[in-house]
């Protein structure tokens, strides 16, 4: 019996959310209907595809195998119906986006334009911020966000994680040499981003770990991450940064990473929105290319 589509994007969902609840939210069915669906993928193919607690589920090794599968055969028949379907019903209207600005500008703005061609029937108005929207007070339709998301009146979508480095331009490793370990940290200039949900700083997160480190600042900057780098590269001080903010600065040398053993540390970035914005053609078509776009590990 030929296993249905609807159970493959159960299964597939479940690997990428981690659990039956999450990708339940995701689908808009019940978790037993994933339980369910997931539990007929293994029948007909008789082989477990998950390891199974009261918390979590984790894919055994063919269900890695299956899942790697399963996501190329989808996105590609995806892929297909999305041509077809633009080609008879493109979808129109606006879409409003808030990103935070190491995310907007290094990521989501750059892909924006292959959007934009493929869809010229919808109009993206992007809030470039680190301001935690409202959706229906200040009516967005999609945010990016970082970090672990407790609200789960919102499907959260993940784009990936991503390491963190801390860095210093040359001049001032000249100036004060480079630290060695994270107690050396105590002997330097640091700037710190302030975390707009809670005005606090942000603690710097070093690996093995995680180790979370709380350290004085002489610069703490809150409105917009990419100031870090800009105070960093002048000579000012260390800074903790994502390494895909950096990459330009790193290959013409004007900044350098310290305490390399101790990086490797990842925060997640995700695609949140509520669960009526699905029903909007234009909401939906982005949230499908931003999906497909951090599946395929896309550089912006």
């Amino acid at each position: 019996m030929p296993i249905e589509r609807a159970d493959l994007q159960a299964f597939q969902l479940t690997v990428e959310l981690g659990n039956f609840t999450r990708a339940a939210q995701a689908l808009g069915v019940t978790p037993q209907a994933v339980s369910r669906a997931v539990a007929r993928v293994e029948a007909e193919l008789q082989v477990p595809l998950f390891r199974r607690n009261t918390r979590h589920v984790t894919p055994t090794e063919a269900g890695r195998v299956y899942y790697a599968a399963c996501a190329t055969a989808l996105g590609a028949l995806a892929a297909a119906e999305e041509t077809l379907r633009a080609r008879q019903d493109a979808p129109t209207g606006v879409v409003r986006v808030s990103v935070p600005t190491t995310y907007g500008h290094h990521r989501f703005m750059p892909l924006l334009a292959e959007f934009c061609r493929q869809h010229p029937g919808v109009e993206v108005e992007v809030d470039i911020s680190n301001h935690n929207v409202d959706f229906v007070r200040e009516g967005f339709d999609l945010a990016i966000r970082m970090g672990e998301l407790g609200d789960a009146s919102f499907i959260a979508r993940p784009l990936g994680d991503f390491t963190l480095g801390v860095f210093a331009s040359p001049a001032y490793l000249n100036e004060r040499g480079a630290p060695q370990t994270p107690d050396d940290l105590h002997q330097h200039r640091i700037a710190v981003f302030i975390l707009p949900r809670t005005g606090r700083a942000m603690p710097w997160a070093l690996s093995p770990g995680p180790t979370l480190l709380h350290l004085p600042a002489a610069v703490r900057v809150r409105s917009d991450v990419l100031g870090l780098i800009g105070f960093a590269r002048a000579g000012g001080g260390l800074v903790q940064t994502y390494h895909f903010l950096v990459e330009g600065e790193l290959a013409r040398g004007e900044l350098v990473e310290v305490l390399k053993p101790y990086a490797g540390h990842t925060r997640p970035f995700s695609l949140i929105y509520p669960r009526e914005a699905l029903a909007r053609p234009a909401a939906r078509a982005l949230v499908d290319f931003w999906v497909a776009r951090a599946r395929r590990g896309a550089k912006g």
